[in-house]
């Protein structure tokens, strides 16, 4: 039997979960000085759910 941890990385477009370390690349962007232009935006971080 699936676990649903299973479950939603079977359901995953890109096939897999994201480590911590993955995520972590994102915010550590955002939080820096580098994007401070960046304004009213979204960075989707999520394995390809949007674009089902």
């Amino acid at each position: 039997m699936l676990s649903d941890l299973d479950n939603a990385e079977d359901a995953t477009p890109i096939g897999r979960l994201a480590p911590p370390e993955e995520l972590a690349g994102a915010l550590f962007f955002l939080a820096r000085e580098d994007p401070s232009y960046i304004t009213g935006s979204e960075l989707v971080v999520d394995g390809g759910w949007t674009a089902q």
